[in-house]
């Protein structure tokens, strides 16, 4: 049977470690029955970003809201609310909130990502 919540339902998670302004919400994982991604809302505030970062699976990225850029160690690329975001394994990323409101994206992993 589908299953369908509302995002508020999802319990935020503040992420600090090598991040500032963030938060997590993963919204359908494993425990959903989801047997191979997990879909995760991210909340970045003004001036916030992920950690600088990489790993061995992709990930896509569907921006909600706002605008940013995404720094790979060295330059930056700009994307902004509408936009979809394909990041390779072994990427160098970080997502940084460029705007004055608050960044909203989806964010598709496999579920071995964890």
């Amino acid at each position: 049977m589908p299953r369908v919540l509302s995002y508020t339902a999802v319990k935020p998670e503040k992420v600090t470690e090598g991040a500032a302004g963030l938060q997590v919400r993963w919204l359908i994982t494993l425990k959903d029955g989801a047997e191979h991604f997990a879909m995760r809302l991210f909340e970045v505030e003004p001036g916030g970003y992920t950690p600088l970062h990489k790993h061995s699976w992709e990930h896509e990225v569907f921006v909600l809201e706002g605008e940013g850029e995404i720094f790979n160690g060295e330059t930056t690329t700009p994307f902004r609310q509408g936009d979809a975001v394909f990041i390779h394994p072994w990427e160098t990323h970080q997502f940084r909130n460029k705007s004055g409101g608050q960044l909203k994206f989806l964010c598709l992993i496999p579920n071995t990502g964890r």
